[in-house]
């Protein structure tokens, strides 16, 4: 079955969309979308675009594709994705799937109602320890989930290896609200909270939640960009089968460029799960391991990627997953920690 992919927006995620999805038999690459003519243009020659269209309704007017990935900045996902979703047409759509939980709910009602194939590129699902882990939680190896314990650690605001973040636009708007950013609780820290809730095979049911904006440059600006976005969060959650945890991430965490890691724990063992130096791995402690504190690692099978599993779930020989539900539930967590931290610490019901 030949399918043929329209990508909206050609910023620097589209290059990682466009390569995985050309990769795959049958894919074509059908056009691109971008209000901006040059970088439309760049992209398309790039990748051996033929069609380029400067809005969605342009595209959707043309027609002439089966699917989307969305790769436009946060802000821009309900209104791009909306139409096409009017459209019948099948989509993948970056992370976070909306800035609001009304909005991200919106589109996940639509896209049940449209009957496609819809999933939120929540990418640490590709993690082979994260999905075996949550395999081994699913079959009861730890027993009952009672304790957790995830980080999501960068430190790209102490250090330059990804590039000068005071002078770089693709870093800037991340810390600027007006800019459409929801900090690192937005962009990061929607990817531990996934990780943590997915291992577990549990939904949070209230957290409390801490935010923190540090000062960054003279009167807190650069440019056009007001600095105004959270740096840090810190979290406590609630699972619906009782299990306390913490969550925290930040953009200072010196000596780790863009590391996961969830330590779970149950009245049966603990497992942890780690995804460092962009290397994942898996441990436990099971069964007589428990009697002297042992850990061994857990052998854990490559996965296909979300371009793959995509893909498949349009032939109909994969499942859709994460859905845009997921993307939905995650956001109203996300909205009641950002409420939380609002409310010095309250903890809210999600």
């Amino acid at each position: 079955m030949s399918i043929r992919l329209l990508i909206i927006g050609t910023g620097g995620m589209a290059n990682n969309h466009a390569e995985g999805f050309a990769k795959i038999a049958g894919v074509t690459l059908a056009a691109g979308v971008d209000t901006r003519p040059g970088p439309l243009q760049a992209f398309c020659d790039k990748h051996g675009i033929a069609r380029g269209f400067a809005s969605v309704d342009e595209a959707l007017a043309w027609g002439e594709f089966d699917a989307v990935t969305n790769v436009t900045p946060d802000a821009a996902h309900f209104a791009t994705t909306m139409p096409v979703l009017a459209a019948g047409k099948h989509i993948l759509c970056e992370k976070p799937l909306a800035t609001s939980a009304a909005d991200a709910e919106a589109m996940a009602d639509a896209a049940n109602a449209a009957g496609v194939v819809n999933m939120v590129n929540l990418s640490y699902r590709n993690v082979a320890a994260l999905q075996q882990a949550a395999k081994m939680v699913a079959a009861g190896a730890i027993g009952k989930v009672r304790h957790f314990e995830a980080s999501y650690l960068q430190s790209w605001l102490t250090q330059p290896a990804w590039g000068e973040w005071s002078e770089q636009p693709q870093w800037l708007w991340r810390l600027s609200s007006k800019h459409g950013s929801k900090g690192v609780l937005g962009d990061v820290g929607i990817h531990i909270l996934d990780f943590a809730t997915f291992i577990a095979g549990e939904a949070a049911v209230d957290v409390s939640a801490r935010l923190a904006t540090f000062d960054k440059a003279p009167g807190g600006q650069i440019g056009e960009y007001v600095l105004d976005a959270n740096d840090s969060a810190t979290m406590q959650l609630r699972l619906q089968g009782g299990a306390l945890g913490v969550v925290h991430t930040t953009r200072f965490a010196t000596g780790h460029m863009n590391d996961l890691r969830l330590r779970i724990y149950g009245d049966l063992g603990g497992l942890e799960v780690v995804f460092e130096n962009a290397i994942s791995g898996l441990r436990a402690c099971l069964g007589d391991d428990r009697l002297t504190a042992t850990w061994v690692p857990v052998e854990c099978p490559v996965l296909p990627n979300i371009y793959e599993r995509f893909i498949a779930a349009i032939r109909g020989e994969g499942v859709a997953e994460p859905t845009f539900a997921r993307g939905a539930q995650l956001q109203r967590l996300l909205d009641r920690a950002e409420e939380s931290a609002a409310k010095d610490g309250l903890t809210l019901a999600v």
